[in-house]
Formats: C-alpha cells, structure tokens, sequence
C-alpha cells in the first residue's frame, strides 16, 4: 500500500507567511479602490494601434502631458479612457 504523506509543519514565521496564498496577502493588506480596480491600461504600443500614429508619436504626447500615463517600471501604460477623451477632443478640435 502507498504511504499517504503527512503535510509538513511550518515552523519559522517565512515558512508559514510563504505558505499564504499570495491572493489572501494582498487582499489584507491594499485597500481596493473600485474605480481604479476597472480601469483598463493600455501599453505605448497598443495606444499607437489605436491612433494610429508611430510609438515615439504616443511618448512624445505622454512626455508633454498632452496624454497621461502611469510608469510602471520602465515602460508606461496609458489609461484607456484618456486614449478616447484625448480622440475626441482632436476630433472635435478639427471640425
């Protein structure tokens, strides 16, 4: 007959804080802000996509303040919401 294997104890405070589900730690410890909790980031590159228009083009507009973004790392992330705000004041600009 197969053993069935006892769980191992955990016995130093690393051991059992590893042991957490990492889901269960992140919960306890950041306040969830609804609003931001849906609001959708795109990279530099799928901005450029959208408007159509070269990576530089995008940074240039981030760089200036004209479209904001959030660094995280060393690469940016735009909010989705801004990429349309921003659209559409351009489109009402041209006419």
């Amino acid at each position: 007959m197969p053993r069935e294997e006892q769980p191992r104890e955990l016995h130093t405070p690393d051991e059992q804080h590893n042991a957490a589900p990492r889901a269960a730690r992140r919960d306890q410890s950041v306040p969830r802000d609804p609003a931001l909790a849906e609001m959708r980031f795109l990279t530099v590159a799928e901005v450029a996509d959208v408007m159509r228009v070269s990576r530089m083009t995008v940074y240039r507009r981030v760089h200036s303040g004209e479209l904001p973004a959030v660094r995280v790392g060393r690469s940016f992330r735009v909010p989705e919401r801004a990429v349309h705000e921003y659209l559409h004041a351009a489109f009402n600009d041209v006419g």
